[in-house]
């Protein structure tokens, strides 16, 4: 397969969106002097009300008031540290410039807003290297549906067949592969046998050291 195109998920591919999130619990835990020995406690979080997150953290049932208590401190450490700005994935600004180099033309294919978008990739200095950039408000139905991959693809002029795509999530992987397209998952929100499993081919942690062509 030749790659005429290469698109993008946005959160957790090109700015790692959970960082925050994470330092925010690494913080809260550690000012109530607990450890934890996986490096994937964070993942307990995911899609969960900070209430009950913090339970599972700590592994132990907490009274409501407590653990509203330490939620709200949670939050206030992640407000913290979100003044910082966007965080790119590791390599990435890199990995995305050695691809413009080459002349294979990048787009962006994300469930964010517009305005979030633009936001991001502005702040970490992407913006110009994307021929199209496809959001929420661009499209009907969100991922998996491939709706949003094949507007990237025709949004850069390049068939889905010939794009190769990046995605740490399990039902994006599901809607760039219904788009006909290959795809190598980015484990920062799942693991690689996940995404696997999903239909990606591979899976990188991140771009540290990643050069085009792949």
């Amino acid at each position: 397969m030749t790659v005429r195109g290469v698109i993008f998920d946005m959160d957790g591919v090109l700015v790692d969106s959970g960082e925050h999130h994470r330092a925010a619990w690494q913080a809260l835990l550690a000012e109530l002097g607990t450890t934890v020995s996986s490096a994937e406690f964070w993942r307990l979080t995911i899609g969960r009300p900070a209430h009950e997150a913090v339970s599972l953290l700590l592994g132990r049932e907490l009274a409501y008031d407590e653990a509203m208590q330490l939620a709200g401190r949670k939050r206030d450490l992640y407000r913290h540290f979100a003044r910082r700005g966007a965080v790119p994935v590791p390599g990435v600004t890199d990995f995305v410039g050695s691809i413009a180099q080459s002349g294979i033309t990048c787009a962006v294919a994300t469930s964010a807003s517009r305005h979030d978008a633009r936001h991001v990739l502005t702040s970490l200095g992407l913006a110009g290297h994307f021929g199209a950039v496809v959001t929420a408000e661009d499209v009907t139905r969100g991922k998996p549906d491939p709706e949003v991959y094949l507007r990237a693809a025709a949004g850069i002029g390049v068939s889905p067949h010939d794009c190769l795509v990046f995605e740490d999530a399990v039902v994006g992987v599901q809607a760039a592969r219904q788009a006909g397209m290959r795809v190598i998952g980015v484990t920062t929100a799942h693991s690689s046998d996940e995404l696997n499993t999903a239909g990606a081919e591979r899976a990188i942690a991140n771009f540290e050291g990643l050069t085009w062509p792949v």
